[in-house]
Formats: C-alpha cells, sequence, structure tokens
C-alpha cells in the first residue's frame, strides 16, 4: 500500500483525478436465496454501469446487459434461474422489465402486455411469481406478473406506492403507500395476490412505516420493517396475519437500518451515526447484540450469507471500495487499474439557526489555508453525506481545493425531526445552515471567502441556484448540476413519484400554494444573482426535467449575466465513466477560469 502510494504521488494531478473515475468499481453482490452460489453484482468495468452474474461455485463471471447509457437497476431471482434488470429509454427511467436466465441467453420483456412506464419497486418469489410496481400519470399500480401469463392489477392508487417485498412462496406482498397523502411517511400494507388485504401498519401523521424484507423462509409470514415511534427509524419484527409485533429497542445513538440472517433467527443492524457505519448482529431468541468489527468509515450495503458471515460494501474518504466478509477475506475485486486513495474527511459542528449542524472537511494536501473551497451539497433533499470515497470529492482536492459538505436540515442520518424540518422554507432552512458552517470556516481561517463555490447536483443543484440568488455576495462561483430552477414548472412535467414527493414537501401542489412555490423556487432570484453560473443538464432528465433548466437559462442570458450550460445525452446523472470524467473536467476548468487558478 506504502509503494503504491508513492508511486502515485508523481502523477499529475488530473491523471490520478481521472484514475479514480477510471478505476473499476462493484455493488455487493446479492445472490439467490434458494441457489447461493449463483450471484449477481453492477460494476463499470466496461465503462458504464451494467449488471454481471457471478458463479461463486466455479468462479465464472459473464456480463448480462450492455446498454449504451448502463443499466441502474438489476435483481436475481431467488431460485437463480433468471436476472431482472429495467431498461429504460435513453436514461429517462421509463421503460420495462426485462429478463435473461442465469446462464445466458435471448432478453425477454417479463410482462409484455404492460404500457412502459417509471419504475415503482419490484419483488420476486420463489415460484416465478413477481409484484411489480410501475407509476404512470395520476397512478400507482401493482401488478402480480406470471411471466407467459397476463398480468393482473392487484392494487391502485392516485397517491404514491411503491413494492416492499414479497414472501419466499409468493404468498404475501409488501406495499408501501402513501393514501393519506404524506409521501414522506409512508404507511405498509400486506395484501394477497388476489389484492386482498392482510394487514396494515401505520402509525398516524408523521410517522412512516419502511418495509424491508420477509423473513427468507418458505412459509414464514414475518417481515422486517422500520417504524419512527421514538424520533429515528428503528426496526421491528411483524406479524401481518396475526398482527404481532416486536419492536428491536437499541439504547445506541444513530439511524438503523436492517436485515434478515438467513435462518430468520437473527437480524443484521446496520447503524449510521454522523457520518459512519457499524455493524451489529441482533439474536430474536435473547435479544443479545453482538458488535461485528469493521473498519471506520461507510457501509453501503451488507447483508448475511448462510453460513453465518456478513458480506459489506465498505469505503472511507481516504479509501477506494472494497467488497469484504466479516471472516476476513474480500469477496470479490474487478479487475482494472486501482484506484489512488484521497484525503481523510475531518468532522466539524456548528451551532445553526435549528442546533447543531454537522460537516465534514476535505483539506487539499498542497497549498496553505486559507484554500479556495467548494461547498459541496448533497441531493434528496432526504440524504446525507458521509465519510466514504467519493472521486469528485477527491478532485476538488487534487486540485487544491477545500471541500466543505453539510448535512444541513433535511438530511438523513440525524433523526426524524432534523429531516423533517423542511417546511415552509423550502430551500432557504438548508441555506441557513451551509451560511452558518461557511461563516465558521471563514471565521477560524480555513477557506479564503473571496474564493468559495456553490455547486451540488439534483437538490444540492437547487439549493446552489436558489443561494446564488438570496445570497449573492457569499460566492465567486456556482455549479448546479441537474437543478430545479422553478419548482411549479418542474411539477407540470417530472414524475409521477417526484410530484408526490413535492406535494408532501410543500403541503400541496402548486395550483393551491402558487406564491410558497415561486418563493422557494430559484428562478425568483434570477435577477440577483452575481456570481458566473455554470449549469449541467441531462436532455432526457425526468426529476428535474430540461425545459424549467432552459427557461432559467433564458433568464439569465436575458440579463446578460455570464453562464455556461453543458449539456448531455442521458438523464439525471449518467451511468457512463467517460461522460462523467468529462463532466468533472467542465466543472474545473469553469472554476479555474472564473477564479483565476492556475492549473496544478
Amino acid at each position: 500500500m506504502r509503494a503504491h502510494k508513492e508511486g502515485t504521488r508523481y502523477m499529475k494531478a488530473e491523471e490520478r483525478w481521472q484514475a479514480r473515475f477510471r478505476a473499476p468499481r462493484m455493488t455487493l453482490p446479492t445472490w439467490a436465496r434458494q441457489a447461493p452460489s449463483r450471484s449477481m453484482y453492477r460494476s463499470n468495468t466496461s465503462g458504464a454501469w451494467e449488471i454481471y452474474a457471478w458463479d461463486r461455485a466455479t468462479g465464472g463471471i459473464r456480463q448480462v446487459t450492455k446498454r449504451s447509457r448502463g443499466t441502474a437497476h438489476g435483481l436475481i431471482d431467488p431460485t437463480g434461474k433468471w436476472i431482472w434488470w429495467f431498461a429504460d429509454e435513453d436514461g429517462d427511467e421509463h421503460g420495462v422489465w426485462m429478463r435473461q436466465r442465469y446462464g445466458g441467453g435471448p432478453d425477454e420483456p417479463v410482462a409484455p402486455d404492460l404500457a412502459p412506464g417509471h419504475p415503482a419497486g419490484i419483488a420476486l418469489s420463489a415460484s416465478g411469481t413477481a409484484a411489480v410496481g410501475i407509476a404512470r400519470v395520476g397512478s400507482f399500480q401493482i401488478y402480480l406478473v406470471r411471466p407467459g401469463e397476463p398480468s393482473q392489477l392487484i392494487y391502485e392508487h392516485a397517491e404514491a406506492a411503491a413494492v416492499a417485498d414479497m414472501s419466499l412462496d409468493g404468498s404475501l406482498i409488501a406495499i408501501s403507500h402513501s393514501e393519506n397523502g404524506d409521501a414522506r411517511h409512508p404507511a405498509l400494507r400486506v395484501i394477497r395476490p388476489n389484492g386482498s388485504v392482510v394487514g396494515e401498519l401505520h402509525d398516524g401523521e408523521g410517522k412512516g412505516v419502511i418495509g424491508l424484507r420477509f423473513a427468507p423462509i418458505e412459509g414464514d409470514r414475518r417481515m422486517l420493517a422500520l417504524h419512527e415511534r421514538r424520533g429515528r427509524r428503528e426496526p421491528l419484527v411483524w406479524d401481518p396475519v396475526s398482527g404481532e409485533q416486536r419492536e428491536i429497542w437499541l439504547r445506541d445513538v444513530g439511524e438503523l437500518t436492517a436485515d434478515w440472517y438467513d435462518d430468520g433467527r437473527a437480524v443484521l443492524i446496520v447503524r449510521h451515526n454522523r457520518g459512519r457505519t457499524t455493524l451489529q448482529r441482533y439474536d430474536l431468541g435473547g435479544g443479545v447484540l453482538t458488535s461485528i468489527e469493521t473498519p471506520q468509515g461507510v457501509i453501503e450495503n451488507a447483508a448475511p450469507r448462510p453460513d453465518g458471515a456478513v458480506e459489506f460494501a465498505w469505503s472511507s474518504a481516504a479509501h477506494p471500495p472494497v467488497m469484504k466478509s466479516s471472516n476476513g477475506f474480500l469477496v470479490l475485486n474487478v479487475a482494472g487499474p486501482t484506484s489512488p486513495p484521497s484525503v481523510p474527511v475531518e468532522d466539524l459542528d456548528v451551532e445553526g439557526p435549528a442546533g447543531r449542524v454537522h460537516a465534514l472537511i476535505s483539506r487539499p494536501e498542497v497549498g496553505a489555508a486559507p484554500y479556495p473551497a467548494v461547498f459541496l451539497l448533497h441531493g434528496g433533499p432526504h440524504a446525507h453525506d458521509a465519510d466514504a470515497f467519493n472521486p469528485e470529492v477527491a478532485a476538488w482536492v487534487e486540485c487544491g481545493f477545500a471541500v466543505i459538505r453539510v448535512n444541513y436540515r433535511g438530511s438523513t442520518g440525524y433523526g426524524v425531526a432534523w429531516r423533517d424540518a423542511l417546511q415552509g422554507e423550502l430551500g432557504h432552512i438548508e441555506l441557513a445552515d451551509v451560511s452558518a458552517v461557511r461563516e465558521a470556516v471563514v471565521s477560524r481561517g480555513l477557506v479564503d471567502p473571496e474564493r468559495l463555490v456553490l455547486a451540488g447536483a439534483a437538490w444540492g443543484g437547487y439549493l446552489t441556484l436558489l443561494g446564488l440568488g438570496t445570497q449573492p455576495k457569499a460566492w465567486a462561483a456556482g455549479i448546479a448540476a441537474v437543478p430545479i430552477a422553478d419548482h411549479r414548472a418542474t411539477y407540470e412535467e417530472e414524475t409521477e413519484n417526484s410530484r408526490a414527493y413535492h406535494r408532501a414537501l410543500f403541503g400541496g401542489p402548486p395550483d393551491e400554494l402558487p406564491e410558497l412555490y415561486a418563493h422557494c423556487s430559484p428562478s425568483a432570484y434570477v435577477g440577483q444573482v452575481e456570481a458566473p453560473v455554470l449549469i449541467l443538464a441531462g436532455e432526457n432528465d425526468p426529476l428535474c426535467p430540461i425545459r424549467q433548466i432552459d427557461d432559467y437559462v433564458a433568464g439569465l442570458a436575458d440579463l446578460g449575466h455570464p453562464h455556461e450550460v453543458y449539456r448531455y445525452d442521458a438523464g439525471h446523472g449518467t451511468l457512463v465513466m467517460a461522460e462523467r470524467i468529462a463532466q468533472m473536467s467542465v466543472q474545473l476548468d469553469f472554476v479555474r477560469r472564473h477564479l483565476g487558478l492556475d492549473t496544478p
């Protein structure tokens, strides 16, 4: 490892940051419940994220999909006979489910009678039956699909709904729904394949119930779910037939999720706290909690194997991702050049307008404070930044910038109250927390107040445009990738899932709250923008549609304001590595020119 670090030190900065994007990555392999030697994963080895089959018994690896814009969603059926994936059109997340035999063969649509739509969850049983969720304009539908037979509609509603899981024997189907009109706090319903209701979990206003997975045993009715009864997400085991519930109450702080062990007698507890992850085993019989040793950092995914070992995908800000097992072995590494490491993060806690704000700081290894800095805002808004490896962060650091990431109100991982604090003043609330962090790092002499860049993608791109208009003196440049520029215009063209989310965030649709939608839209403040702006936009973006971005750009042009636009032929981001590198190059070049910086 030390020799590798010494070797990369002499590479040019551009070569190093591009090498991090090009280095092969993979997701944690998932396996067939009844054929655990048969696994699948997604990897960017081919230059785009695609699906691969991996036979653990023979070591054989086969690429399953090969699509020009990559493949975002895939799963293996419990018997290990089929691999399924979602085939969208032009990266717009609108398409149909396809499948291919595990050993290879022709692709086939799993439900030829279903028109294309946006995915709303999917689950497969060992009997060959599937529950397939589809979102279309004005409707969320769930179908029972048996390949070769007509699909059967078993659920439909105007409010957001999705398939959560299906029992291994196919007798029970779990649905996440928001018939109460609040997509942020869903309820959980279990139905039979004929659509009849078996059981329901609904904890009332402001408390969601999230279905995870049925027990991995045929005939076992228990479902693992998450509730929010005590101010954070915690697991429970629920029998929807008898109604019996068992809450798994743990003292340690942090947000929790869980998964079953293969015998159904224990669950894996995954704890997220302040941007790091830990693992524990919880035995349902005696309530014994056992820690599982993992390095400090972030575990993107974890799952217990049939032998009781836990496999997990781990990284830290400094260390590129690896697939590990609790037995001490590497699970699988894809062939190709390794990624150069990066710098560790520092934690910063700042008193904000509504409590302590947690931020992560990455300092460059060259130069001295005060540094030029990029405030890189995460999307979501219900997501968070963490101590995980991020090639984009590493690229900025490599080129001499400090990177500041703020887990503003609305971020996950800090409890329900913090996550749900976005009420009314959307965008303005998050930016108030960003401002508190900005003032702190400036006052400490860490960053140069004249060389601050505001940047982000999706919701982070939205906050960037809003911040440039409402805090024009604070920022020297702005970079907004796939942003919301106008909430009302976005609502008119976005997917039905995103519309439901918009209604939940704002408290209603734009026709009912026109002034609030306008007040929270960057388009209302375009005339106040002072910093040069770079906007990156996907031609086929279903979540932040291109038309509302074009309208915002036209407003900048009418004012003669300096701006640049980078359009690419895909949707809400890209799965192609060459395109990611091109976009990073455009951003670095833009900032260097407008901040008057030399290339390292």
